[in-house]
């Protein structure tokens, strides 16, 4: 049965596309956040290890609401690692960094996912998907009020 809500096969492929590098970033960004939960040393150990608890499970929430979007425009969402890997743009950190690193890394992470979701709104918003847009525009809120909030512990 043909999808048809008002946006072109060719404009959902490509919104789902940038929906996918999106999901990428959000993933990765919850396993960065996750795994610094778990590893979290030093004098500040229990308000960040709250914070990132808190944290990852909002981007974990996050991804599934990004997966269900490319799937309503019917685009397959990736879900694999090497699938995110070649997405993604942010780094992996395979080590334990301090807590100032770790707090560092969030700010650029949530600062990349930001402008990875200004580029889906301009794809979104060109196609006239406002549904897209008005998702991706809460997520890029979400990361930018992440990243002031960590950021602000660096000062």
């Amino acid at each position: 049965m043909a999808i048809s809500i008002g946006i072109a096969k060719k404009d959902r492929e490509q919104i789902g596309g940038q929906l996918s590098k999106l999901l990428a970033d959000t993933y990765s960004l919850y396993l960065k956040t996750h795994s610094f939960h778990w590893n979290i040393t030093g004098p500040h150990f229990n308000s960040l290890h709250t914070m990132f608890e808190t944290q990852y499970n909002e981007l974990w929430l996050a991804a599934d609401e990004i997966a269900e979007r490319i799937r309503t425009l019917d685009v397959f969402a990736p879900g694999s690692y090497s699938q995110f890997g070649k997405l993604t743009s942010i780094k992996e950190e395979a080590g334990v960094p301090d807590w100032k690193d770790m707090v560092g890394q969030l700010v650029e992470g949530h600062e990349i996912a930001a402008h990875t979701a200004r580029e889906a709104i301009k794809v979104a918003d060109a196609a006239g998907d406002e549904g897209t847009v008005d998702m991706v525009t809460g997520r890029l809120k979400d990361h930018e009020k992440t990243a002031w909030m960590l950021r602000s512990l660096l000062k």
